[in-house]
């Protein structure tokens, strides 16, 4: 599945009708959560029973097209469904219970209730919402792909304006030679990560650097009254530049992540529970701004582009463990170089992502360090499962 998007723009009657529409579905899936709490038994096919019923009753729903209404009630199902999910793996802690939703920012259409231009640059939302006509401004070109295959159609509000996103039916594969490479990944706050071959990429740190005009524009915001239309403009500038830290974010970690993909054969990480992490007050918005997580996603799509294994290993004593001899020496966070008895001294995030390395190799049951082909590996042309734990995680 690709996701395209592109930026619009609209009168102010359209962007009415838009935010109309916003309102809209999430008034559906917030009704359908409460169904969901005051019934005993319900399943999905009840929830889209329940658009039917909700687009009756009130005028304003029916206005949305069904197929959007249903995809609201889709929604609300995810997020039932992976609360049972949790409650079946007994995690510990909060499972995840459903929650009404307050700031919805998007409204999603299937296959029903638009129409694209024969010449791919503009689209109308032909419901009843008024949304009207709407151009489209980027880069892609959908004249490579038919309309059948677009399966979904995003409409987003964000600070900056409104884009849609068009979700396409493809299969994305591309075939390069194998580089002979392995390498595994240790990923930190000091650096971005360091890999098994010493080489250090420096932390980028985008919200510290861009912390001292947030919190400029975070006063202009409290100076404001509530509820005018100069604190709504103080707000929307607020949200413009959160939104660029995070544009900045991703962007360094697609590239990073395609980077390491495109070199390596075998990439080898931690598998950390971030969510455990950032509860550690001292060190949870610099864990936050350092995005592992989105790093270790993209890693993991980019490997099924190309054709790469992705092996996620347990992150206990990677940093303790000596690399050369297998010996234990205990390390605090401020010491930074490992020193063993056996004469190995190195930089410990060096010494810890050979031992991820080492662990990857023998978690896939690779024999020797190159030559590695995943067309020749049984079950190692899928990427690991995101937050796994090691048991589960694809391996030959």
């Amino acid at each position: 599945m690709l996701v395209f998007e592109f930026k619009t723009y609209g009168k102010a009657s359209q962007l009415a009708a838009i935010n109309d529409a916003i309102r809209t579905a999430q008034f559906i899936r917030n009704k359908a959560i409460r169904f969901w709490m005051d019934s005993k038994g319900v399943g999905q096919n009840d929830l889209q029973k329940l658009c039917a019923v909700l687009a009756k009753e009130f005028p304003f729903a029916n206005e949305l097209n069904s197929q959007a209404r249903q995809a609201s009630a889709e929604r609300a199902w995810s997020s039932i469904s992976r609360f049972y999910d949790n409650c079946k793996k007994g995690i510990p802690g909060k499972k995840g219970y459903p929650k009404f939703q307050k700031d919805c920012r998007s409204v999603e259409y299937k296959t029903s209730g638009w129409k694209l231009a024969e010449d791919r640059k503009s689209i109308e939302f032909t419901d009843k919402k008024g949304i009207g006509k709407l151009k489209l401004k980027g880069t892609r070109d959908l004249h490579f792909y038919q309309i059948n295959q677009i399966k979904r159609i995003r409409l987003i509000e964000r600070a900056d304006g409104v884009y849609i996103q068009f979700c396409i039916d493809v299969n994305r594969q591309e075939k390069i030679e194998p580089s002979g490479n392995t390498i595994g990944l240790d990923v930190g706050l000091k650096e971005y990560y360091t890999d098994s071959n010493g080489l250090m990429i420096e932390n980028p740190n985008f919200l510290r650097l861009g912390e001292k005009l947030l919190k400029r524009c975070q006063r202009r915001v409290s100076r404001k009254v509530k509820g005018s239309k100069n604190r709504g403009k103080a707000r929307q500038i607020l949200g413009k530049h959160h939104l660029k830290i995070s544009r900045k974010r991703k962007d360094h970690a697609v590239k990073l992540a395609r980077c390491v993909v495109r070199s390596n054969d075998l990439i080898a990480y931690e598998d950390l529970r971030i969510k455990n992490m950032v509860k550690n007050h001292c060190l949870a918005k610099s864990i936050n701004d350092a995005s592992w997580y989105q790093f270790r996603i993209w890693i993991e799509y980019f490997a099924k582009v190309f054709e790469r294994v992705t092996v996620a290993v347990n992150p206990q004593y990677t940093s303790q463990e000596c690399s050369n001899c297998g010996a234990i020496v205990k390390k605090t966070l401020s010491t930074r170089t490992h020193v063993c008895k056996c004469g190995c001294v190195m930089d410990r995030d060096e010494n810890a992502a050979r031992n991820i390395l080492s662990r990857g190799l023998s978690t896939v049951g690779h024999t020797g360090t190159f030559g590695l082909d995943p067309s020749n590996a049984l079950g190692e042309l899928t990427s690991t499962l995101v937050g796994e734990i090691l048991p589960k995680q694809v391996s030959s």
